[in-house]
C-alpha cells in the first residue's frame, strides 16, 4: 500500500474514532522515527552510528541492502536482505558511540513494517538500554511471529521486552529497563532455513503510561516459614530514574488457593497498600501472614499470596508462602542417611521420583518457577551459562534463588547443582584457573593432582555448588582427539596415579567430608572409553573422533579404559558419566553400541562388579544420540542405568515421558526407585537437606595469592623439558632475551578451552599473568616482539612461545579445523628467531605438535600444555626458579601418520617417548651398566619390602643417566624400553623399570 494512502486511511480510521479515543491519540507524542531506511543511517559498526549484520559463522550473517519498493510503507526505500543460517544470525542498529544515548521514556513502544512470509517462524527483537554503547549494554528482548503476508506494522509496547537471560555482551547493568539511556535495536532471523525480508519505518509510537516507568516487586517468589511464624512479605516500589510517581499505586493483595488450608494452617489476610502520588523509588511496605502451629508430621504447605496493582506494573509471579514440613523421619539429621532416604522414598509420587532424576539448565529455567512446578532435583550451568555479573556472590546468589524455589515443594527436597570446573572454577572470572589434566599427568606428581582438586573444590563451594563434572579418566590414546588435554595421559596407570584429585575435590573416600564446605561431589567421566575412539568413526556433525566407536578386545578395555574407573569406585567417586561414543567389544556380538545405552557396563560393570553406590549423570542431552523415537531414548538409557538426565532445555519431556514410560510397565517402579535412592544418599551427604544455601565464607580465598601459588607450582611442575642443548635453559637474568610468538601474551590461548566459556577464546577475559609477563615479573631483560618483526640483532637468545588457540570437545578435533601442525605464523617467528640467535621454543597447546621439521635448528624445546592463568609458573623453570622436573604424559610423534603411537605398542618409534623430561638445577648420576644393574638389584629389594620411595627414587636416578646418555640420538630401540620403563614404574614394578631403562641405555 502506497504511503499516501496509508495516511488516507489513518485520517479515515481518526474520523470514525470515538471522541475519547480520538482525545487520547492526540495527547499521544508524535512517532520519533529511529530508522527509515532512506539512506540516512549508514552501514557501519560501533563507533559510528549505522547498521551492521552479525553470526555464528562467516555464512550467518545475512545480506542487507536499501532497495527502492513501490509498495514502501513510508518514503521510496525498505532494508531488505537475504538469510541463510545454520547457528544464528541478524542485523543490528547501533547508534553513535561517541554521542549521547537516545531517551525513549516518552514513549509506549517501538513499532515498524514487516514485510510477512506467513512462514510461522518466530523473529527475536530486541532493544540495547543503559551502559557504555551499543556493544556494552543491557540486552531487552521480545519476538513476533511471522504469520501474515505482505506488509503489516509491528507494535511492540516496552512492557513487552524481557531482559535476556541466556546471553548478555557485559554483564548486568542494573537489570532495570530504563529507556532514557538507549543504544538501538537488533533483528534476530530464523535459523535452519533459507528465507528472505524486508522492514521498513522503524519509529517509537504512543504515550508512555506510568506502569511503564513504575513497578511493583517483591523481595522473594518463594517465603518458607516454620509452623506458627509469620511470613513477611515485603513490596517495593520501583520507578525508572528513581522519579517519584505522578499517579498514586494501589496494591491489594488476599490469600487464596494453595494447598493450605485458611483458618486451619494460617490465618487469611487481605487489604490494599497505597503508594500515594509523590511517592519516591524504593519506598516498601510489608504484608504478613500468620501461620498456625500443627501437631504432628506434615509435609510442606502453600499460601499464594494474590497482588492485584494499578498504577504500576504488577510482580512477574504471585509470591508464595510455604508452611515449611516437619516432624518427618527424614528430616531428622541424627537418623542413618539409609533410612531417611528410605522414608523419603515411601513418600515420594512418581512424578516427584521423575524430578529427581531431571537436570535442567539454569538458562533454561529462567528465574526458576519450573523448579517447583515439576519437582526438579537437579540444576547445572553448562560451559559459559553465568549469572550476570559473573562475580561469587552473584553465583550463590543465583543458587540461593533456585534452592529457595525448590522449598516450594511438597518434600522441599533441596537441589543438586552442577558445573564443569575442570580445571578450576573455570566458568567464574576471576577463579584460580589451574593447567588441564594434560599437564597434571606431566608433572608425575599425585600430592600436586589432590592439592589442585582442593582448590578447585573450595573455590566451587564457595559459591553454592555442590558437584563437580570431573575428573576426566579417560585415556587418551590419539592426539587427534579434540578432548586430549582433559585427560591426564595415555596410560591408565598414570591416570590411576592422577586419582588423588577424587580425594581433593571430595575429601575421605567414606562420604564423610562431603558436608564440609570446601569439598564438593565429584564425577568419574566418560565411562568408558572415551579415549580410544578410532579416527574417522565419529558420527555427529564435522567431528572426526570426538564421539566416534571405540574398539577393543575385552582384555583391552579391561587393562587401559575400564582400569581408572576401578580406582575412582575404590575412591568413593559420587557420580559417574557415561560418554557420548560408542563401544564395540570385538567377539560380544554386540556390535558398537552408544555407551548411554549399554546396561552391560553401567548396570553390570559399573554397578554390579566394580560395586559403584553412586549415581550416573548423563552426558549434555546424550540420550538423544540413541536410536529410535524419544520414549525409546528414555526408556533404553534409564534401563542401562543411568540415574539422573541431563536434558538441559527438554526437562518438561524427559519427566513426562519418563512417567509414561513406568506407567506403561516399560521402566519399573523398582529401577526407578534405586535410581532415586542414589540421587537422595548423595544430597544427604553433602548436607544439603540441613544447609541447601551456599555458605560463602571462603569465597575470599578465590582467585587468592594462596590459591593462585598452587596453580603456579602446578604450572612450573607440569612444564617438560624436550631439548636443552648446550644447557640454554635455565635462562640468566643477564641475558638479553627476545620473546616472540603468538602464545607469549595470550592469556585465553594459555588457559585454553573450558575457560569462561566451552570453547574459550584468545585474549584476557579473567585475571592472570601471561608467559611474557612471568618472564618480565621475574627479573628478565625482555623484547618482545609477536610476529618476530622487530630487529633480533644485540641479543643472547631468543624464547619462542608457539601453539594453539582454545578449543574443546569434537570442535578440536584434527581435520575438523584444526591440525597437529604449527601455524604459518608460528612457524614463520620460529625460523626468524632461531636462525638469529639460540633460542628455546615453548609449545603451549592441548597436545604434541609436529616440529620435527625444525627440530634441528631449535636449541631447547619445551612442552608447556595449557599452564592456567599462572605464567609466573613457566617463568619459574625458564629462569631457574624452579627445576623442569615434568614428564610426558603421551608420546610426542614424529609425524601425524604414526598416529595412534602410545606407550606399549609393538612398533614404537617416536620424536620423544612417553615419560621423556629432561632436568635442570640437578646433578645427572654418573654410571654405567655395572651402576645400573645395582640400582636394579637395590629396585627389585624396595619392590619387594614395601619401600615405594626408594624404588621410584632408583628408577627416576636411571632415567636421568640414561637421558644424558642418549642426548639428541633418540631412535626406537631407545624409545621402546624407556616408555616401557615409565608405565613399569607407575605400576610398582621398580627393579624391571630399572632393567628396562638399562636397555635403553645399551641401544644408546
Amino acid at each position: 500500500m502506497p504511503r499516501t494512502a496509508l495516511l488516507v486511511s489513518g485520517a479515515l480510521l481518526a474520523a470514525l474514532l470515538p471522541l475519547s479515543a480520538a482525545a487520547h491519540a492526540a495527547d499521544d507524542p508524535a512517532p520519533v522515527p529511529v530508522d527509515r531506511f532512506e539512506g540516512e543511517v549508514p552501514f557501519a559498526a560501533q563507533p559510528a552510528d549505522g547498521i551492521f549484520t552479525w553470526g555464528s559463522d562467516a555464512d550467518d550473517p545475512p545480506t542487507l541492502s536499501l532497495a527502492d519498493r513501490a509498495d514502501a510503507p513510508e518514503g521510496a526505500k525498505v532494508l531488505s536482505g537475504t538469510y541463510d543460517i545454520s547457528g544464528y544470525g541478524g542485523f543490528t542498529h547501533d547508534f553513535a558511540a561517541d554521542r549521547p544515548a537516545h531517551d525513549w521514556s516518552a514513549h509506549q513502544g517501538i513499532r515498524f513494517w514487516w514485510d510477512g512470509r506467513n512462514n510461522g517462524r518466530k523473529i527475536a527483537f530486541e532493544i540495547k538500554d543503559g551502559g557504555a554503547n551499543g556493544e556494552a549494554s543491557e540486552l531487552w528482548t521480545t519476538s513476533f511471529t511471522d504469520d501474515f503476508t505482505g506488509w503489516k506494522r509491528m507494535e511492540i509496547p516496552f512492557t513487552d521486552f524481557t531482559y535476556r537471560t541466556d546471553y548478555q555482551p557485559v554483564g548486568g547493568i542494573d537489570h532495570v529497563l530504563g529507556l532514557t539511556q538507549m543504544w538501538g535495536y537488533a533483528v534476530t532471523l530464523p535459523a535452519g532455513t533459507k528465507g528472505d525480508f524486508a522492514v521498513d519505518d522503524v519509529e517509537l509510537y504512543g504515550r508512555a503510561d506510568q506502569s511503564l516507568r513504575a513497578s511493583v516487586g517483591i523481595d522473594a517468589p518463594v517465603h518458607p516459614v516454620a509452623p506458627g511464624g509469620t511470613a513477611r512479605v515485603k513490596v517495593t516500589l520501583a520507578t525508572t530514574g528513581d522519579r517519584p510517581v505522578d499517579d498514586p499505586v494501589t496494591v491489594t493483595y488476599t490469600t487464596e488457593g494453595g494447598t493450605a488450608t485458611a483458618g486451619k494452617d494460617y490465618t487469611p489476610v487481605s487489604g490494599t497498600l497505597t503508594f500515594p502520588a509523590g511517592t519516591a523509588s524504593g519506598a516498601a511496605r510489608t504484608i504478613e501472614v500468620p501461620t498456625r502451629r500443627s501437631k504432628g508430621a506434615a509435609v510442606a504447605k502453600t499460601v499464594p499470596l494474590k497482588l492485584t496493582v494499578t498504577g504500576a506494573k504488577a510482580p512477574a509471579e504471585t509470591p508464595q508462602i510455604v508452611i515449611d514440613a516437619h516432624g518427618l523421619p527424614y528430616q531428622n539429621a541424627a537418623l542413618p542417611v539409609k533410612k531417611r532416604v528410605a522414608d523419603l522414598l515411601s513418600r515420594m509420587s512418581l512424578a516427584e521420583k521423575a524430578g529427581q532424576m531431571t537436570q535442567a539448565e539454569r538458562g533454561a529455567v529462567g528465574t526458576g518457577g519450573d523448579i517447583a512446578t515439576y519437582a526438579l532435583g537437579s540444576l547445572l550451568s553448562g560451559g559459559g551459562s553465568t549469572p550476570t555479573p559473573n562475580t561469587p556472590g552473584a553465583w550463590a546468589q543465583m543458587i540461593d534463588g533456585f534452592q529457595l524455589r525448590a522449598q516450594a515443594t511438597r518434600l522441599q527436597i533441596p537441589l543438586i547443582y552442577g558445573v564443569d570446573a575442570v580445571h578450576g572454577h573455570n566458568n567464574l572470572a576471576g577463579a584460580t584457573i589451574m593447567p588441564h589434566n594434560i599437564g597434571i599427568g606431566a608433572s608425575r606428581d599425585p600430592q600436586l593432582a589432590y592439592t589442585t582438586g582442593s582448590v578447585t573444590a573450595a573455590e566451587v563451594r564457595a559459591t553454592g555448588i555442590p558437584w563437580d563434572f570431573a575428573p576426566c579418566l579417560c585415556v587418551s590414546r590419539d592426539e587427534r582427539w579434540g578432548r586430549s588435554y582433559e585427560s591426564f595421559g595415555e596410560d591408565p596407570a598414570l591416570v590411576q596415579s592422577m586419582e588423588t584429585m577424587i580425594q581433593g575435590l571430595q575429601g575421605r573416600a567414606d562420604g564423610r567430608d562431603l558436608k564440609r564446605n570446601d569439598k564438593v561431589l565429584a564425577t568419574a567421566k566418560h565411562f568408558v572409553g572415551d579415549g580410544g575412539t578410532a579416527y574417522g568413526s565419529s558420527t555427529t556433525g564435522t567431528y572426526t573422533i570426538d564421539q566416534g566407536v571405540t574398539t577393543v578386545t575385552r582384555q583391552q578395555l579391561e587393562d587401559i579404559h575400564l582400569a581408572p574407573y576401578r580406582t575412582a569406585v575404590e575412591r568413593g567417586i559420587g557420580t559417574v558419566m557415561p560418554s557420548y561414543s560408542s563401544l564395540d567389544i570385538v567377539g560380544d556380538g554386540k556390535g558398537a553400541v552408544k555407551m548411554h545405552a549399554r546396561g552391560d557396563m553401567i548396570n553390570g560393570e559399573l554397578k554390579g562388579r566394580m560395586g559403584f553406590d553412586g549415581f550416573v549423570i548423563s552426558d549434555w542431552n546424550a540420550i538423544d544420540q540413541l536410536p529410535g523415537d524419544y520414549a525409546n531414548h528414555v526408556r533404553t538409557s534409564v534401563n542401562a542405568g543411568v540415574d539422573m538426565m541431563m536434558v538441559p532445555y527438554g526437562y518438561k519431556d524427559f519427566s513426562g515421558t519418563l512417567v509414561d514410560e513406568v506407567e506403561a510397565g516399560r521402566i519399573s517402579e523398582a529401577r526407578i526407585d534405586d535410581a532415586v535412592s542414589r540421587i537422595l544418599t548423595r544430597k544427604f551427604e553433602l548436607g544439603l537437606f540441613e544447609h541447601p544455601y551456599a555458605d560463602t565464607e571462603g569465597a575470599a580465598a578465590i582467585g587468592s595469592p594462596a590459591h593462585r601459588a598452587v596453580a603456579r607450582r602446578a604450572a612450573a611442575e607440569s612444564q617438560v623439558l624436550l631439548k636443552n642443548s648446550g644447557g640454554l635453559l635455565p635462562l640468566k637474568k643477564s641475558e638479553k632475551v627476545y620473546v616472540a610468538g603468538s602464545n607469549a601474551d595470550d592469556l585465553g590461548n594459555q588457559t585454553g578451552g573450558w575457560t569462561l566459556t566451552w570453547q574459550g577464546a584468545s585474549g584476557t577475559r579473567t585475571q592472570g599473568t601471561t608467559v611474557l609477563q612471568g618472564m618480565r615479573e621475574a627479573g628478565g631483560d625482555v623484547t618482545y616482539s609477536k610476529d618476530a618483526s622487530a630487529p633480533t640483532d644485540g641479543y643472547d637468545v631468543g624464547v619462542v612461545v608457539v601453539g594453539e588457540t582454545p578449543y574443546a570437545e569434537g570442535v578440536g578435533d584434527v581435520g575438523n579445523g584444526h591440525s597437529l601442525r604449527l601455524s604459518a605464523a608460528d612457524q614463520a617467528a620460529v625460523d626468524k628467531v632461531c636462525a638469529a640467535m639460540r633460542c628455546a621454543v615453548l609449545i603451549v597447546s592441548g597436545r604434541p605438535q609436529l616440529v620435527g621439521d625444525r627440530l634441528d635448528g631449535i636449541d631447547a624445546l619445551v612442552a608447556s600444555w595449557l599452564p592456567g592463568t599462572e605464567g609466573e609458573g613457566v617463568a619459574d623453570v625458564l629462569y631457574g626458579k624452579r627445576p623442569f622436573t615434568g614428564q610426558l604424559p603421551v608420546t610426542w610423534p614424529k609425524s601425524e601418520s604414526q598416529l595412534p603411537i602410545n606407550v606399549g605398542d609393538p612398533s614404537y618409534d617416536p620424536q620423544f617417548p612417553y615419560g621423556w623430561g629432561l632436568t635442570t638445577l640437578t646433578d645427572v648420576p654418573r654410571g654405567g651398566t655395572a651402576t645400573l644393574k645395582a640400582w636394579a638389584a637395590a629396585a627389585t629389594a624396595a619392590e619387594r619390602t614395601g619401600d615405594g620411595r626408594t624404588g621410584r627414587d632408583l628408577v627416576t636416578r636411571a632415567r636421568l643417566l640414561v637421558q644424558n646418555r642418549v642426548g639428541e640420538r633418540m631412535t626406537e630401540a631407545v624409545a621402546k624400553p624407556f616408555a616401557d620403563a615409565d608405565h613399569l614404574l607407575l605400576t610398582g614394578r621398580y627393579g624391571k623399570a630399572v632393567e628396562k631403562l638399562t636397555e635403553a641405555y645399551r641401544a644408546a
